[in-house]
């Protein structure tokens, strides 16, 4: 068969790749076939750049050989964006000036090559300790923890002398005309190493006890933070997070006016991870960076995959990245993922790794990337070449997905985190004991359920433990007059907060061993009623919460067995249809973990279709390790993003599509492309059956 470049192969069967149907037709002809027509999404390409050490910055003869590694692999990036050091704390005033003078003269050389330039600061508070002796010192308030221990890199963004000195800085970085400025992630207030979280120096305590109202010391307000009332407790929690948030947004709003009095309509940008406990303030702080005058706000979400060693810390991130777009404003339009391949050795990472977190940070919510994934020494760039050449061929399908996915949100299952989240963290106990970020969908969304990262998104929201506490009244009643999926502790917070009559369910007991789930013949368990599903809770220890049905229409799906097989309690999973019309599932046992046999996996599907009445936008219903994010950028386009998550291929993928056509074209991260047609519907979706998935490849289907 032969096909023209503008040829596509209608597909009727599975079992096949893509690129053996059709040898690979090439995204860059797709992208010619676009040209014509404006984008639907406002994003005609993805936003794509390569951050570049000091080193290799500051060696004149070293930036010319990255200038000719970019220009032989032309279309790798459009952006080259320089750090001004190698080390984390920041740089003494005078050694800062002199460096920014020096960028200024590299920037100039990268925009003769045709690519925009801009300056990445990497330490504007600091990050942690590290080459003290050469770094910011003299009379500046150290990052403090709430035992008085402190951080020596990173200082006190309320302190006035340090914002006098960020004030100077930012200056000098305005007049060296870049074309942006990036603010790395060292703004924030948790995990400046070796503290936790900060700052509780005297000055933050001071302005917090104006905000409470009363004084505080350290050791007093860890007690009020840690102890009493649990009302009390989350009070005072919530106060704190808007503190952090505030505290933030005046840095933030320093460095814009001081920026913007220099350069008005200077981008500005700024570098986030997970900020639970800062306050998760991102469409505010973007606002703050936007200045009165509306300039463009760059954002770049990150978090910490840095080798091959791990595969799944790339879906991980990716739902990091997720939560991390999902708040910022539409305006927001570049949005780079931080992709970060420390220490840089290349046999840490390969390169097809590197392509495929580019595209699935993009399908979980970016509109580009930023690589830093170049040496952080003054050497030769050879080994490198391969690397580049490998983004280079796949930047087409980076700018397909950009183009495609735009910044429409993800649909379907919600983790149920909010920015009050961090304030329910440990909420019987010391509150600053970890970073609370609600991870407990990762296996789930890993079955080939679709993920949701706000409330507004949402088909189902899943709550686990504490975090139902973070929540106020109103929103609680909305939740559960919704779709809602509990655990055991979620369920027990919620009958004590007085819920009951809406969840349906209580703790009848709690076993701590040799608890097995069994599924019992109700509709739900279809063809997979007695089976049986064992988290040996010898090994991986989490305790059974043994289910009583409390209200008339509430349903039991899975049971207890012991290793004899005899009953050990006779609820362990129900469904429950409460009387404000909504939809509540209780799992009591192993609810977020070992759920990736055919059975379990099957069996939780089933019950997502129930609680969201049948709104899922689209799933995998086959079984396979594939995560997928569903978008509909337009009111005719329902856009899917598919990451198979496995080193086996994926033969015979069933999607189920929430859509009245029959069509579905899918393009491979090479280019190519096939249109698959319906094999039949089931309820509201038409189910299609993919080619095969290559390991640890992702594929775009839009129907």
């Amino acid at each position: 068969m032969q096909l023209t470049r503008r040829g596509i192969l209608k597909l009727g069967v599975a079992g096949v790749p893509l690129t053996s149907l059709l040898g690979g037709v090439p995204a860059a002809a797709q992208a010619l076939e676009r040209a014509a027509a404006p984008s639907a999404t406002g994003i005609e390409n993805a936003y794509v750049c390569f951050r570049i050490g000091a080193p290799i910055t500051l060696n004149e003869a070293r930036f010319q050989e990255l200038l000719d590694l970019f220009d032989r692999h032309p279309g790798v990036t459009d952006e080259i964006t320089l750090f001004t050091s190698e080390t984390h704390p920041p740089l003494p005033l005078n050694v800062m000036l002199e460096r920014i003078a020096l960028l200024e003269t590299r920037m100039a050389a990268a925009r003769a090559r045709g690519y925009r330039s801009g300056i990445n600061i990497l330490a504007t508070i600091g990050h942690h300790e590290e080459n003290l002796p050469n770094s910011l010192s003299g009379k500046f308030t150290p990052m403090t923890d709430i035992n008085g221990a402190v951080c020596r890199g990173s200082f006190c963004p309320n302190d006035e002398r340090l914002r006098a000195y960020i004030r100077r800085v930012y200056e000098a970085l305005a007049q060296a005309k870049p074309d942006y400025i990036w603010i790395d992630d060292d703004v924030r207030l948790f995990g400046h190493m070796p503290i936790g979280a900060g700052c509780f120096c005297d000055t933050c305590l001071g302005l917090f006890g104006q905000r409470a109202g009363r004084p505080f010391t350290r050791e007093s307000l860890n007690a009020a933070l840690s102890t009493g009332p649990v009302a009390e407790k989350l009070a005072l929690r919530r106060q704190y997070l808007q503190h952090n948030r505030e505290t933030l947004g005046s840095l933030l709003r320093l460095i814009e006016q001081t920026v913007h009095g220099i350069q008005p309509a200077l981008p500005l940008g700024f570098m986030t991870g997970d900020r639970f406990f800062e306050g998760y303030d991102f469409d505010g702080w973007a606002d703050i960076l936007a200045g009165p005058g509306g300039a463009e706000v760059l954002w770049r979400p990150g978090g910490g995959t840095y080798t091959d060693d791990r595969m799944a810390g790339i879906t991980d991130k990716a739902h990091d990245i997720g939560r991390q777009t999902a708040l910022l404003p539409a305006s927001v339009k570049c949005i780079e993922s931080e992709l970060e391949s420390f220490p840089y050795q290349r046999l840490k990472k390969s390169a097809h790794a590197t392509f495929l977190e580019a595209a699935t940070y993009i399908a979980s919510g970016c509109t580009g990337t930023a690589f830093n994934v170049l040496s952080m020494y003054d050497e030769p760039l050879d080994e490198y070449e391969p690397l580049v050449e490998r983004l280079r061929a796949g930047r087409p399908f980076l700018d397909l997905l950009a183009r495609t996915l735009g910044r429409a949100p993800s649909i379907g299952i919600h983790s149920g985190w909010v920015k009050d989240t961090y304030a329910a963290q440990n909420v019987d106990g010391a509150w600053l004991g970890g970073p609370g970020a609600p991870g407990h969908c990762n296996e789930l969304w890993s079955t080939g359920l679709p993920a949701a990262y706000t409330a507004a998104h949402a088909a189902v929201t899943a709550l686990s433990g504490e975090q139902v506490m973070a929540f106020s009244d109103d929103e609680l009643r909305a939740l559960l007059s919704g779709a809602v999926c509990l655990d055991g502790p979620a369920l027990d917070r919620l009958n004590a907060m007085g819920y009951g009559a809406l969840t349906g369910f209580e703790t009848a007991a709690v076993r701590h061993e040799d608890c097995i789930e069994e599924m019992t013949a109700h509709p739900l368990n279809g063809v997979y009623a007695g089976r049986r599903r064992n988290g040996r809770q010898s090994f991986w220890k989490c305790p059974t919460h043994c289910l009583r049905p409390t209200s008339e229409g509430a349903q039991v799906v899975s049971r207890c067995v012991d290793y004899t097989y005899a009953e050990t309690a006779p609820c362990c999973l129900g469904v429950f249809e409460n009387g404000s019309g909504g939809r509540v599932c209780v799992e009591g046992y192993y609810p977020w973990q070992q759920v990736q046999n055919l059975s379990k996996s099957a069996q939780i599907k089933a019950i997502m279709r129930w609680l969201s009445r049948e709104t899922l936008p689209a799933y995998v219903a086959s079984f396979h390790r594939i995560n997928l994010w569903v978008r509909r950028p337009d009111d005719q386009t329902t856009a899917i993003a598919l990451l198979n998550a496995s080193m086996d291929p994926g033969e015979g993928v069933t999607l189920l599509v929430r859509t009245p056509g029959v069509t579905l074209r899918v393009t491979d991260l090479r280019g190519t492309v096939a249109e698959i047609r319906a094999a039949g519907t089931d309820g509201p979706y038409a189910r299609f059956v993919l080619p095969v998935l290559p390991p640890w490849e992702l594929v775009l289907a839009t129907a």
